[in-house]
């Protein structure tokens, strides 16, 4: 990839020359304070534009209605993940609606503040053009925007690993007690994000452990200051664990181990395969951008400044730390799980040069950046929920808000009370928990029990209804024997048809189980719907 082609004829057009130069003035303000924010803002609104005009179609992926769903309550923990995800989404929904356009804004905000903490960690090693250089290096991945976009425990690490490694450098390099709590409180931040940042942690001692000043860390204060307030932080979670059998690691051995010897080594060479892979990416293009001499490039790896090393010790710590326990314990590591250490290359690739990339080049970077986001938002997204409309997302993504609106009008054909409960297939349930009118509770004990979940009663005096789609046997075999358990149940089926601006695309079957409130009288089965028109946002009814 050549960054010198956007130049060539660029001298002949005065109109392009009056543009560049409004990009080099930008990137002159580096140091003025308003740079970074500008590029970070229109990060965020721009790609905002594409999930707007992509998903009009489609709603909010399961991960992040789940996520919802589990900060409800302000938990210590869940069956699954550590809490902080779901914390965070409760916050947001104390200011902003349940709507699909605030969860994708919650997505960018978490990913504009790991790049904010990305560039603070920058800082320390350059200044100027770098500093721009590595925030757009990271842009041009789809790791901050559609990664960032399934808000989930993974997601959450994109801002959450960033800040752990600024504050621990700051606490490395000052050794004061204010740094020291800050490394702390946000190293258990990570780890309240998911337990996977136990390898950016212990990266974090290892490449103290091999730093030329490891003595005057370790007899100072700041690494048990920050130890301690890390443990007083996780206190209450590791009580929550001791007292409900730490179930998130019940799910992660069930769902995560058993790999045989041959099939975990190719687990870990695959992830250290991958992850130097997507690291190469930019790395690659920095080598374009500065083309500088193969001996240049040995010498500067070689003579890293002090931090720099630090941080080098802890980027490698971060992907050989993973690939070795994939490798001797049989567990799962897809690249995913470390798409939020990607920074940390980047940051040490370029700021552990000793030469400068020529500026016209990073106009060009600069350039090429915003031509992607917004070719992706004008081009790619209208094409994008066109083809949607015919080809529907596999998740369901698509009839999510519809089939939630056709539960609702079961329901309150049945009944005037409150949906309080719904159960059935772990998609449909956590969209009508999100997007139905009483937001009921998932409670996945209704239809389809898990093993690390006992039966459920259905006997539930207030009422409660399912969702499945008509081809998931397993949900609808769940559902009957559910159904027969209660006495006094409707089934319905009823296909939904997507719609986007008039033009008719795929169909999909749906089962529902309405089980009205045991005072109430027995609900009147409606006519067979066999055929329902949806539009995106609400779904008429019309029976056959």
């Amino acid at each position: 990839m050549s960054l010198a082609l956007p130049a060539i004829g660029i001298e002949t057009s005065g109109s392009m020359a009056r543009w560049r130069r409004g990009l080099s003035i930008w990137i002159d303000a580096v140091e003025d304070g308003w740079a970074v924010p500008l590029l970070i803002a229109g990060f965020v609104a721009i790609w905002m534009v594409y999930f707007s005009i992509a998903y009009v179609g489609g709603d909010l992926h399961q991960d992040v209605i789940e996520t919802w769903s589990l900060g409800r309550s302000f938990d210590w923990g869940s069956t699954k993940h550590p809490p902080l995800m779901g914390w965070a989404a409760r916050a947001w929904t104390t200011v902003f609606p349940l709507t699909n356009w605030s969860f994708n804004l919650l997505a960018l905000t978490n990913a504009a503040v790991g790049l904010w903490a990305v560039d603070r960690i920058t800082q320390r090693f350059a200044r100027g053009d770098k500093r721009i250089i590595v925030l757009l290096l990271l842009m041009v991945l789809p790791v901050y925007q559609l990664h960032a976009q399934r808000f989930n425990a993974n997601a959450v690490l994109l801002s959450s690993w960033p800040l752990a490694t600024w504050c621990f450098l700051r606490s490395f390099e000052t050794r004061r007690a204010g740094w020291a709590v800050a490394a702390g409180l946000t190293a258990a931040l990570a780890m309240l994000g998911k337990y996977y940042s136990i390898f950016l942690i212990a990266s974090f001692a290892i490449a103290a452990l091999c730093h030329p000043e490891r003595k005057r860390y370790f007899s100072s204060q700041a690494p048990w200051i920050a130890a301690l307030t890390g443990l007083v932080a996780l206190a209450p979670h590791l009580v929550w664990l001791a007292m409900t059998g730490a179930q998130p690691f019940s799910h992660a051995i069930a769902h995560h181990t058993g790999k045989t010897s041959a099939a975990a080594l190719i687990e870990g060479g695959g992830f250290l395969l991958a992850m130097s892979g997507i690291a190469g990416i930019p790395g690659l293009i920095w080598l374009a951008m500065a083309r500088p001499r193969p001996a240049r490039v040995l010498n500067d790896a070689l003579s890293l400044a002090p931090g720099l090393r630090l941080l080098a010790v802890i980027s490698i710590g971060t992907v050989i730390l993973p690939a070795l326990v994939s490798a001797i314990f049989g567990t799962d590591m897809p690249p995913l799980w470390g798409l939020q250490g990607v920074f940390l290359f980047v940051v040490v690739i370029v700021c552990g040069a000793s030469y400068q990339a020529p500026r016209e080049l990073t106009v060009n970077l600069a350039a090429i950046a915003i031509a992607i986001a917004i070719f992706a938002a004008v081009v790619v997204a209208p094409l994008h929920a066109l083809y949607r409309n015919y080809v529907p997302l596999n998740e369901g993504r698509n009839f999510y808000q519809p089939a939630v609106t056709e539960l609702d009008r079961l329901w309150r054909n049945a009944t005037d009370s409150p949906l309080r409960a719904v159960g059935g297939d772990d998609g449909l349930a956590f969209a009508a928990a999100f997007y139905g009118a009483d937001h009921p509770q998932y409670d996945m004990g209704l239809v389809h029990p898990r093993e690390l979940m006992p039966a459920g009663d259905v006997r539930r005096p207030e009422g409660w209804a399912a969702l499945c789609y008509d081809g998931d046997i397993s949900c609808v075999a769940g559902m009957e024997a559910a159904a027969a358990r209660t006495g006094h149940s409707v089934r319905v089926d009823f296909t939904l048809r997507t719609n986007l601006f008039g033009w008719q695309g795929a169909s999909q079957g749906f089962v529902a189980l309405i089980v009205p409130p045991e005072a109430s009288p027995p609900a009147q089965t409606a006519p067979g719907i066999a055929d329902e028109l949806s539009s995106r946002r609400r779904l008429p009814s019309a029976a056959n």
